[in-house]
């Protein structure tokens, strides 16, 4: 990790939120103010045991370092969303996450591009109905939120089988009562690096629809379906994705209560012939217990094991489609407990603690890649300790935009208070609620 940038990029989140969020936040009525910053990071020590060849790797990181911003009008027909993201400074060479694998990392998360998001919305509604166009860049409508803005620190492994993020996108949205329906074009190709820009020559080659169910208050379910060209190679001529996600989620709007059920698969093409496919099964909850905040996730994850570089953690750029070694199935349990406070001024701390054991067995057998071998066990434990900071205004979702944000019954907001641990529903824009303030 490099100790100056991730102590620059700290410091920059500590001072600059202090004085945006004032501006959004500490004089704030009843009426939601038009724009609305904040900022967050983590900082984590991980210990994973085996990592490779038997050895145990203890690593620290500030991850996830970001800052947020959401705009509207005040009708509320035009509206903007960014973020940044700095983790091109402070994860160049990824985090550890055994399982993990995309973008040209395996076994440790990659860092997002320092561009993460920036869509701008316009929407109408008539009676129960809305309607909304949205282009930028940012998420397709596919899958589920992002991990993010979900318990856990550290990301599941279906990272890139249950979510498209960082394409230049273009979206329509139409809800009406309790149905929503997306469709969206975006380009291909995924990131090769932090600074990477979307390849101009891919824009709109690839599809996305996604229908969503909201019976009740705080409770959802999707469907969607993906045509993605080429996602590894970004020039072009790699094999296809096809990918399909299926998920329930269930929120109260008042208390900190969270629970998630998703399916994922995606299979690749090349051409019209079937070459891999992978799937991935995954639970989550999340409830508040006292001062304390207990979270559980399962998953069963499906993955390529790709040839390696002399980095170990780290595949060929564009070599997905030609140099799969094997495939191995991840079951992972995991266990977060945190302790969020708020010291006032619109911040928020949360201690946590996230114990993960990893079973991984090859799917393929004779295979080139064997776990035992690689790891020096298929049995793998990791312990995170950390602290996650937030400042301000801090997204609660991450990936709908426009008609596609759920409502929630008996109040106009998507959202809660900042105050990490309140969970009351509040206005338009993420801020202090009133009790709070």
């Amino acid at each position: 990790m490099k100790v100056s940038a991730s102590a620059s990029v700290f410091a920059a989140l500590i001072v600059w939120p202090r004085v945006a969020s004032g501006q959004a936040h500490g004089t704030h009525s009843d009426t939601a103010k038009p724009v609305a910053v904040g900022a967050q990071a983590i900082g984590v020590m991980t210990r994973q045991s085996p990592a490779l060849g038997g050895r145990a790797f203890t690593e620290g990181y500030l991850t996830q370092p970001t800052l947020m911003a959401h705009a509207r009008g005040r009708s509320n027909v035009a509206s903007l969303q960014a973020m940044l993201s700095l983790e091109g400074w402070t994860l160049e060479r990824g985090e550890l996450n055994p399982g993990i694998v995309g973008e040209g990392y395996i076994d440790r998360r990659h860092p997002h591009t320092y561009l993460h998001e920036l869509t701008g919305t316009v929407q109408h509604g008539v009676g129960r109905a809305r309607g909304s166009l949205t282009i930028g860049k940012g998420f397709a409508p596919f899958g589920t939120d992002d991990p993010m803005v979900r318990p856990f620190v550290k990301y599941p492994i279906n990272h890139h089988l249950a979510q498209i993020l960082e394409r230049i996108v273009a979206i329509a949205a139409l809800s009406t009562g309790p149905l929503v329906i997306e469709a969206g074009a975006f380009n291909g190709d995924e990131p090769e690096g932090s600074g990477d820009a979307p390849n101009s020559r891919r824009l709109w080659d690839s599809w996305s629809a996604r229908a969503t169910i909201l019976p009740t208050a705080g409770a959802e379910a999707q469907a969607s379906f993906a045509s993605v060209k080429s996602p590894e190679v970004a020039a072009g001529g790699g094999t296809d994705d096809r990918k399909w996600s299926v998920s329930a989620r269930l929120e109260s709007p008042h208390e900190r209560r969270y629970a998630l059920a998703e399916w994922a698969r995606t299979t690749e093409y090349a051409g019209g012939s079937r070459a891999f496919s992978f799937s991935s099964y995954l639970l989550e909850t999340e409830s508040s217990a006292g001062r304390l905040v207990l979270a559980a996730r399962l998953e069963v994850t499906e993955r390529p094991d790709e040839e390696r570089l002399a980095d170990r953690f780290r595949t060929p750029p564009s070599g997905h489609d030609f140099s799969i070694l094997g495939r191995s199935r991840w079951t992972i349990g995991t266990l977060k407990v945190a302790a969020p406070f708020s010291p006032g001024a619109g911040a928020g701390l949360a201690p946590f603690a996230e114990l993960a054991f990893h079973r991984v067995r090859e799917t393929l057998r004779p295979s080139a890649f064997v776990p035992d071998q690689f790891y020096g066990s298929d049995r793998i434990w990791t312990i995170t300790l950390g602290a996650r900071l937030t400042f301000g205004a801090v997204h609660q979702r991450m990936g709908r935009y426009g008609a596609a944000i759920p409502r929630r019954r008996g109040t106009n907001s998507r959202h809660h208070c900042t105050n990490i641990g309140c969970g009351t529903a509040n206005s338009e824009l993420p801020v202090l609620c009133r009790g709070c303030r």
